[in-house]
């Protein structure tokens, strides 16, 4: 995600080079070749993961309705989008259709929104797919998708252990398996049980949090985002999870990345265990293509007494709608995503090409692309799941507060109880 576009594993920098669109309403936008009375809709979004697939999508849009240009820009994989978003508005060069997240999202850019709430997409929407953009009765955006995580698994080494993942329904479970895949971790080929990849902040203080923070607010974003305090009822099971990764993962964890935990470790069969989700199909499937179709499960992370054997699903973004764009191009831009969200040839792009889990009523999900996105769906559908409250986290906080106080925590630069004492009140101070 990232805040919700800062989680698709890869590290956070600022972006030191935007690619430059036009303008809305301005001369560049007729350049390049358009003609002065084509409509154009500019597209500033940020997961690169589908990129081609968004641009070769645009382009059967376009041969259905001439006339039309969709410029598409990416920023992300390994850029922050949502700096590199501000940047974009600050310059005046306004996108028609760009991302934002949850509430803190619909706050920072309430002036920039339009409503969407007629659109066929925002009809056709899964139940609780708006919640997070939905303000006085106005729907603000348009999800991209649904995504799941939680602690992907070999199963041939689970299998070889003897380990059954239905059995796997405590904190306690959840070690002594550990335990004893670690006792036998050389005759199964790892190099540890664990990749834990603490140097992404992400992944550790958004969405490894979430589930312990999560109940707390009801797995409700909303609350999450209007909580004045955070008591963090679940922080001793949060330390209890953090613990058995560091003492199990390949070392050492502080920079232990992305491209380390994902394409170097997991997908080469070196760890049994990590903590990811499906939208890393694709990574593992370049590397090693029968392990990603045959040898990967998703294991939900046990919460005792909250969430056993659930897990977090959620949207992680959502497309926004410039209101200060002209009116051609904001009836066209959501024209576009309609078309995208809602007819065949866009439905046919959503689930075979982008691999997608949608977010809309009318598919064939028995066509949902890979074997990963699959079993999150049928967690979902069988109503298995908890809440992404991650996005309702004050700004940076998850990342910048949490996540980096982990790292030090696992370095032994502080105690547990001095840093649970430190996030609790930098939570408190940012809603004041």
């Amino acid at each position: 995600m990232k805040k919700g576009w800062k989680r698709f594993g890869l590290s956070l920098v600022a972006a030191t080079a935007i690619i430059s669109l036009a303008a809305c309403g301005s001369d560049s936008k007729k350049e390049g070749g358009s003609s002065k009375d084509e409509v154009v809709v500019d597209v500033f979004q940020f997961k690169v993961e589908f990129n081609n697939q968004f641009k070769e999508a645009a382009k059967v849009y376009e041969k259905e309705n001439p006339g039309v240009k969709i410029n598409i820009s990416t920023v992300g994989g390994g850029d922050d989008y949502g700096a590199a978003l501000k940047t974009k508005f600050a310059s005046g060069e306004e996108p028609d259709i760009f991302n934002i997240g949850g509430p803190e999202d619909l706050k920072t850019w309430q002036k920039s929104l339009a409503d969407v709430s007629d659109t066929k997409s925002a009809k056709e929407a899964i139940d609780g797919t708006l919640n997070a953009v939905t303000k006085d009765d106005k729907v603000l955006g348009l999800p991209y998708n649904m995504e799941g995580y939680g602690l992907l698994y070999n199963k041939e080494v689970f299998k070889k252990a003897g380990i059954k993942t239905e059995d796997i329904k405590t904190q306690a479970d959840l070690r002594k398996a550990v335990e004893k895949i670690d006792k036998d971790k050389k005759k199964l080929g790892l190099d540890a049980v664990f990749a834990f990849p603490a140097k992404e902040t992400w992944i550790t203080g958004l969405h490894g949090a979430n589930l312990f923070i999560a109940p707390e607010f009801d797995n409700d974003v909303n609350k999450a985002y209007e909580a004045k305090k955070l008591e963090f009822k679940y922080s001793d099971q949060f330390k209890e999870y953090i613990d058995l990764q560091q003492k199990y993962s390949v070392q050492p964890t502080t920079s232990l990345d992305y491209s380390k935990q994902m394409e170097e470790l997991f997908s080469n069969e070196k760890v049994a265990l990590t903590q990811q989700g499906n939208w890393v199909f694709g990574t593992i499937d370049e590397i090693n293509p029968e392990f990603a179709e045959e040898g990967v499960g998703i294991l939900p992370i046990p919460i005792d007494g909250a969430s056993e054997q659930k897990l977090p699903v959620g949207v992680p973004n959502y497309w926004a709608f410039n209101k200060n764009s002209k009116d051609a191009e904001q009836k066209e831009a959501k024209k576009f995503i309609d078309w995208l969200n809602t007819s065949d040839a866009g439905k046919k792009a959503v689930l075979e090409e982008f691999k997608f889990i949608p977010a809309y009523n009318g598919y064939d999900t028995a066509k949902i692309a890979d074997p990963l996105s699959k079993e999150v769906y049928e967690y979902s559908s069988k109503g298995n799941t908890t809440g992404w409250v991650f996005m309702g986290y004050p700004t940076d906080w998850g990342m910048n507060v949490l996540g980096a106080g982990i790292q030090k925590y696992v370095s032994d630069e502080t105690s547990w109880d001095d840093l649970m004492t430190d996030v609790k009140k930098q939570w408190d101070s940012s809603r004041q």
